[in-house]
């Protein structure tokens, strides 16, 4: 997983209303789905490249896989940001 892959994913709108959604609290596809007028294909496919790019995680539970917010990525891409307005500080007041 690298940023590029994380902006990616979160480029899409669709994908950010999921991370919304589980920032409330683990759901499975299914409970995902209701809040779209999306197919579950596409939702599955949503979760997949969310996954992928490490925003979220799956919980299986007995016949469920539930999804949770996985909020490190967001404090990697925090500090890779914090550290360059740093060095913009920096060379302004070089200037």
């Amino acid at each position: 997983m690298g940023i590029s892959e994380t902006m990616k994913a979160l480029a899409d709108p669709v994908r950010r209303e999921i991370l919304e959604i589980l920032k409330k609290g683990p759901k499975s596809a299914g409970e995902i789905a209701q809040v779209f007028d999306l197919t579950g294909a596409t939702v599955s496919y949503h979760l997949s490249q969310l996954k992928k790019a490490g925003l979220i995680y799956e919980e299986r539970q007995k016949n469920y896989i539930y999804y949770h917010l996985d909020a490190t990525v967001f404090e990697e891409i925090l500090v890779w940001i914090a550290s360059l307005g740093g060095k913009n500080n920096e060379n302004e007041t070089e200037k």
